[in-house]
Order: structure tokens, then sequence, then C-alpha cells
């Protein structure tokens, strides 16, 4: 159910800090400085349905029947029809917190005040949101512009009372959850059905949530290569300050100094060691250069869903101060469709290298410990098919990490001929994402069982943290066991503690 502490929706001041929060059960409320704004905008568009003037959206057909001129008598008929139209999608349904979080980021547009609907429509949807109703939205079906048509349509329809909904965890018709939350049906005037599907609100919402967890998956990969530095007995040189601020990339700057953090006391930095060898492979001297372009990419996507969470994606916009509305393409998923594939690219990378260092790991030529990390070598595998199930994720990876953006298939007879495709890209980002957290997992495993087996101490502070943190959960390896187990207990701390000060 929704929190007691509600977050203002105004179309302006929405941050991704908000995402978490609102995805997973925030109340919204509609301010008193948006909710005249939405007023003024809507009085607007009704002076224009009640003119002569034709204008798009309003009084005429959508898309390819734009210069149809539609009837006074039907225009409210016009707008229920394009939800029941374009609820096409299929496919698996989107999870309950991606469509929570949906439905907020599409009433935050309509509270900026330029698309011309109703308070009442807004405060329609603030109630189903605050009620904890949940629409049913398959996830397949859009195409990125104009916007997610379809599945906005999906998340559109329990404000009518028609579709399915998830109400207090259970599956239902929309009318009948709305009576038992004594919620009425609401009938859509002027514009008020196309405002409510011609955005960016599927894919914002599915990327927005990948980015927060990509983000901390970046940090993950910089913590988990420093322990396994010292699972491999590696030489920490390449973590010269000086040598990072030579070349002046941030993200490389960032990585290397999480690394030194997490390091700080290891026994690799001990004056009188040797380090065994003069220079690492590229997986562990390299991780700075290899995770700090990814830390700049999702940086770049930071900005770009940062000032897509509080953009107007309507079309046409209303400018009720100018006495005009403009038709554009604000709908278009192009920012984000671009953003979520080289958020892709960039956390693919990671899980990449982080395979890579795997290998370094179980090879024994390479670590110098037994293979696979097993006491007892041929009776006992040790993690050897742990590396398996890292390389099938990482091929899979690679594969999802194709841009979907430059696949554009145009639609509509012609009239929306560029694409974005930006759904594809944002549930591709979710993919890697889930893979991640598991290539990650088995390195944390791995660097550990390397660990114990070495006998090196003292570690880094960061890394006593994280090697306590497994050993809690996950005993040393000695006899074979079922690797699954060991896994699923890796992948659930990673997948719900934070690093905090690691």
């Amino acid at each position: 159910m929704p929190s007691h502490t509600p977050i203002d929706l105004d179309g302006h001041s929405l941050r991704l800090s908000d995402v978490l929060p609102l995805s997973s059960g925030s109340s919204v409320r509609i301010p008193q400085h948006a909710r005249q704004a939405i007023q003024e905008s809507r009085s607007f568009v009704h002076s224009i349905a009640s003119g002569s003037k034709a204008v798009y959206g309003i009084n005429t057909g959508f898309g390819y029947f734009a210069r149809q001129r539609i009837p006074a008598e039907e225009l409210a008929q016009l707008q229920t029809n394009i939800l029941r139209s374009h609820a096409s999608s299929s496919g698996p349904e989107l999870p309950a917190p991606t469509a929570r979080l949906a439905m907020a980021l599409r009433l935050n547009v309509l509270c900026k005040g330029l698309t011309g609907v109703r308070p009442e429509l807004c405060d329609a949807l603030a109630a189903l949101i605050n009620a904890g109703i949940t629409p049913i939205i398959p996830c397949y079906g859009s195409v990125g512009a104009s916007g997610d048509l379809s599945p906005l349509a999906h998340l559109a329809l329990p404000l009518i009372g028609e579709g399915e909904v998830l109400n207090k965890g259970q599956r239902q018709a929309a009318a009948s959850a709305l009576k038992a939350c004594g919620l009425a049906p609401i009938t859509l005037a002027e514009k008020e059905g196309l405002s409510l599907i011609n955005g960016t609100q599927i894919m914002l919402a599915i990327s927005s949530l990948a980015l927060a967890r990509g983000l901390e998956l970046l940090d993950w990969a910089d913590s988990l290569a420093a322990l396994s530095m010292e699972a491999m007995d590696a030489n920490p040189s390449f973590l010269d300050e000086r040598l990072h601020a030579a070349r002046g990339q941030p993200g490389q700057i960032a990585s290397a100094a999480r690394m030194r953090a997490a390091l700080e006391g290891s026994y690799l930095f001990d004056p009188n060691r040797s380090p065994p060898r003069v220079q690492d492979p590229y997986s562990l001297r390299c991780a700075p250069q290899v995770h700090g372009p990814s830390r700049d990419a999702l940086y770049y996507v930071r900005g770009i869903i940062e000032t897509e969470l509080n953009a107007a994606t309507d079309n046409p916009l209303v400018f009720p101060g100018d006495h005009s509305t403009v038709s554009g393409g604000n709908f278009h998923g192009q920012a984000l469709a671009m953003a979520a594939d080289v958020a892709s690219i960039a956390l693919a990378e990671l899980g990449n290298i982080s395979e890579r260092r795997l290998e370094q790991l179980l090879n024994p030529h390479c670590s110098g410990l037994n293979a696979f990390l097993t006491p007892y070598p041929g009776t006992h595998s040790g993690y050897m098919a742990a590396q398996y199930l890292s390389a099938s994720l990482v091929n899979e990876n690679k594969l999802q990490a194709n841009p979907a953006v430059t696949d554009s298939i145009p639609g509509n007879v012609g009239v929306e001929d560029h694409v974005s495709m930006g759904s594809t890209s944002a549930r591709k980002l979710q993919r890697i994402i889930d893979n991640l957290e598991r290539i990650l997992a088995v390195e944390w495993l791995a660097a550990v069982q390397a660990i114990d087996l070495r006998r090196v101490a003292p570690l880094g502070q960061g890394s006593q943290v994280l090697y306590d943190r497994l050993r809690h959960s996950v005993p040393m390896l000695e006899e074979d066991r079922i690797i699954a187990a060991d896994v699923a207990a890796a992948l659930q701390l990673i997948q719900t503690r934070g690093l905090g000060a690691i």
C-alpha cells in the first residue's frame, strides 16, 4: 500500500531518487500550483473544442486520420475509442512496480499543465495510484513513437472501468476493483484519451528503474574487482592515482578511487611485499579503464532520464498563456532509446570483464591455486560449472547489447515513418542487468574462495566487509555441493544489500 509520505507531482520537480519510492508504494499528491496550470490548459482546450478551428487530437482523428474532422457529438467517444483500439499489447506483463511507476510518471506529465486534460482526470489517476490499483500491462506492443501508445492504453483503461488490474495483489476486472475501493470510472473529455497514451512513460519507467540498479551494480563491479585483486595476489601499482590523473577520464578516475578505497589497509600495499608479477592481465590491470567508461556512460544516461522524468511528451502541446497549440514530435522516444542502448553496452561490458577475472581465478596457470578452486581436485570439481553460468550470461548480454534504436520499422501507412523502438531498448537493458547480477555473484564466490585457499591477510577494509558478508551466508567450498544454492545466496545479497561505504 502507498506510504504516508506523498510525493508531489507537478511536472517539474521529479528526480531519479523518487523512482524507487514511487514504484514501491509511495502515495502521490497534486500541489495547488500544478492544479492551477492543469485548469488553465483545460479551459483553453475546451474553448477549442467549442469552436470551429480544427486542432489535431481535439476534434480530429489520429495518425492517418488526422485530416478527418470529428463531429462535436462524437468527441468524447473518440477519446474512449483510442484507448480501446490501441490496447493491443501482448506477452508477459510488466512487473507491478514498473506499471505503478509508469502511472505516476504519466500523471506527472499531465500535471505539467501542457496537455489540456481536466483536473478531474488527474485526480482519478492519482486516486488509482493511492488506492494501490495497478493496471495489467503486457510488455510487447510499443515501437517507441508516438511514444508507448499501446501499453499506455492498457495503463489508462482502468480509468474508464475497463481492462484488468492488480488490487491488493489480486488480479481483477478494473470495474470490480474500482467499486471495491469506492472509486468510479471517469468519462473522458476532449483530448484526454490521446493525452493518456501519447508519451514515453513505459520505456521511461523501465529505463529509470534499470538505471538506478545499474548504478549500484557499477559500484559492486569496482568493489569486486578490488576483491579479485587480493584473491589473485595482484600487483596494485596500476591503481596509482597519478596514472589515472594523467589520462584525465572522470569515470576511470572514479573507479580507480573506489578500488583504492576498498583496498585500504590491504596486504597488497605492504612495503615489504614483492608482487609475483610486474604486470597483471588486463581484466585486473585495466579494470578502471573498462569500468570507468561504463560509469561515464551511465552518468550520461542519468542526465537523459532525469530530464525525461519531467518532459512534456504529449502531442499537441497546449500553451494557454499564448492561446496556442503546437503539434510536434515530443512523443518520439529516440533520446531514451539511445540512452538505454548505451547503458546496455556499458553494463554488458562490466559482465564481460568480470567473467574474464573469473577465468583468472579458476585457471591454475593464472592463479597458482588448485584448478576451479577446489581443495580436492579430481574427485571434486569446485567452481568449474559456475563459469558455464557466467559465460552463458555474458553471451546473452552481448546479444542483448546490440542496439534496438537503429532498427526503425515504419508504420501507420507511412505517417510514423521513423520510430525509436525505445521500449525494446529498455527491456533489453533490464535483461542485461538481471544477468549482470548473476555474473557478479559468481565472481564474488570465486574471489572469496580463492582468498580462503591463498590465506592472505589483512584484506582491505572494504574487501573485508565483502568477504564477511558472503561468508556469513555461504561457507567455504570444500567438498562439492549444489553450486546453484551458493549462487542464489550471493545473488540475494547483491539484490538486497547495498554497498554502503565499501
